[in-house]
């Protein structure tokens, strides 16, 4: 499959906690120690088959990114 996102980050899921309609995902990104949270729908978790040491990727489409420095 290919996709125009451009922001396509791989990594290993953590963590899958299912609630009564939507899961909250966690994916420790490769190379490092940063965990991209994801809220999805209980649906779409389970027909994935998503589970703490499956590998996955992050696709990150949004109108907005925002910069942060000290």
């Amino acid at each position: 499959m290919r996709l125009s996102t451009r922001n396509q980050l791989t990594g290993t899921i953590v963590e899958v906690t299912l609630g009564t309609v939507m899961a909250t995902v966690k994916v420790r990104l490769d190379g490092g120690e940063q965990i991209v949270t994801a809220s999805i729908t209980k649906d779409a978790a389970t027909e994935l088959g998503l589970e703490a040491g499956k590998p996955a990727t992050v696709l990150v489409k949004s109108t907005e990114v925002m910069i942060g420095v000290e």
